[in-house]
């Protein structure tokens, strides 16, 4: 086994958490770092919990941040089938024969003894009451039909530990284990004991996942001693906290913000975003890079990094980070998607939308923030004459008649309505007033934008209006100053 093997083995129960796709990501580099295999198995036995769709949404997820696998359902591979309920032939020989070697046995219990049991909170809610049942009896009972399952024979004392890769030797009393079911009454086998048989055949040599499992490693080490085979490397992900409004933590739920995948997508966030900042949730790179494409977090991946410490999901860093990535987009990419946001403001027609990219691009955090900051283009909204005031400037209310009617007259002879002349027009115009850029320039956004604080400034406003637009509107705050 001296090829690193990883899996990712989510149930389709629904969306992809970070937390899960943080799992995937760490096997992935995991693999990828050590040069190896990152495989994905669908571990879809629990039925019940299964949803319409979400087998789609793995792959969808996994597809859109990169992390492409070198065997699964769709692509094949040496140790198929990939789908843990087409698998289901193979745990019950491995269970009966545990039961054969006195390591596990029938437990022929109710669902109603076992019920009961919980309400008097016996131990891990079984009494191990058919532990011990004489062996004429457990034939007599099978030779009846009478409904079982197989449970784990686990020691009653002594201690199992284990050492993990992250949080070190672990022990754990063998007294605070349960014996634990393998193949369920239905006869399909538990997630358990169907994830330690499939890890073994799939030859898995690291096993990746969140801490909240930790307690429950002895059970799989138990497993791998009982089959004779030799345990994976274990690697245990600290737990992704969310800060909550009183400034404490708590674990990631849905009142701290989107907390699937798909709702980060929705929120505006860049699925390559996403990846690099979970990367960063329990792993620290040796120097302070924090911008990492997949292929330089394969590179610089290394377990020993990974912190026991819980880590702090921060949307605004999150923002920061996408916020990055937006500002080193080339004009290409940033126009295919900033271009639905401004056709919702513009509709339709041509634009210089070089000027909008301009004044945009090293602005946004997200680009759902366009139609908010653009609204104004849309329409012009209602403004008092004291927006017209700006000490800064030295814009008052009577100076600033004088620059409009001036910017309008200039405005109204400038040949091409393009950036670069209108500039031109209005810097010559400040120079022949004997004032200030901004003495000039303020009044006119004004007027043109209706609002103190917009993107990008006068010029700029101008030109993405059209010169129709811009001229009412200058005139409009003529109108408003008089």
């Amino acid at each position: 086994m001296s090829n690193v093997r990883t899996r990712f083995a989510p149930s389709p129960t629904g969306f992809m958490h970070v937390g899960n796709l943080r799992t995937a990501l760490y096997e992935y580099l995991v693999a990828k770092s050590q040069g190896g295999d990152f495989v994905l198995r669908l571990e879809d036995t629990d039925q019940g919990r299964y949803v319409e769709g979400a087998v789609d949404v793995i792959y969808r997820t996994l597809d859109r941040v990169g992390l492409t696998h070198d065997e699964g359902p769709d692509v094949g591979g040496e140790y198929g089938p990939y789908i843990q309920s087409q698998r289901l032939d193979t745990y019950m020989p491995y269970a009966q024969q545990l039961v054969r070697e006195g390591k596990a046995y029938y437990c022929f219990c109710t669902k109603e003894r076992l019920e009961s049991l919980k309400a008097e909170d016996a131990f891990g809610g079984y009494d191990r009451h058919c532990r011990d049942l004489p062996p004429e009896e457990v034939q007599r009972l099978l030779d009846a039909g009478t409904p079982y399952v197989i449970r784990q024979k686990v020691p009653l004392t002594g201690s199992t530990s284990f050492t993990d890769a992250v949080f070190g030797e672990i022990t754990i009393e063998n007294k605070e284990i349960e014996d634990q079911v393998l193949i369920k009454a239905d006869g399909y086998p538990t997630y358990n004991f169907a994830n330690v048989i499939d890890d073994h055949l799939m030859q898995i040599t690291h096993v990746v996942r969140g801490c909240e499992y930790l307690t429950s490693t002895p059970k799989y080490k138990m497993l791998y001693q009982a089959l004779g085979w030799e345990e994976p490397v274990y690697i245990h992900l600290p737990l992704i906290m969310g800060r909550n409004e009183d400034g404490s933590t708590s674990k990631l739920s849905k009142r701290h913000g989107s907390t699937s995948f798909e709702g980060l997508v929705n929120d505006g966030y860049l699925p390559e975003v996403i990846t690099n900042y979970i990367a960063l949730l329990g792993w620290a790179p040796k120097d302070n890079q924090e911008i990492f494409s997949l292929e330089e977090l394969a590179e610089n991946f290394s377990v020993d990094r990974i912190s026991k410490s819980p880590a702090v999901f921060d949307y605004d860093k999150l923002a920061w980070f996408n916020g990055e990535y937006i500002k080193a987009m080339g004009q290409e990419n940033f126009r295919a998607h900033a271009m639905p946001y401004y056709k919702e403001i513009f509709g339709e027609g041509d634009k210089p939308w070089e000027v909008l990219d301009g004044i945009l691009q090293a602005r946004l955090t997200r680009f759902q923030e366009i139609p908010g900051l653009l609204a104004f283009f849309k329409e012009l909204p209602d403004y008092p004459a004291e927006y017209f005031v700006n000490k800064k400037s030295k814009a008052n209310l009577e100076n600033a008649p004088q620059m409009l009617e001036a910017a309008i007259e200039v405005l109204e002879k400038v040949p091409q309505w393009e950036l670069e002349p209108i500039h031109d027009s209005l810097m010559e115009l400040a120079q022949k007033l004997g004032v200030k850029n901004g003495t000039l320039l303020w009044p006119v956004r004004i007027a043109a934008a209706g609002t103190q604080v917009t993107p990008g400034g006068a010029m700029e406003i101008l030109t993405l209006l059209g010169r129709e637009e811009a001229l009412r509107r200058l005139r409009v705050g003529l109108e408003k100053l008089s």
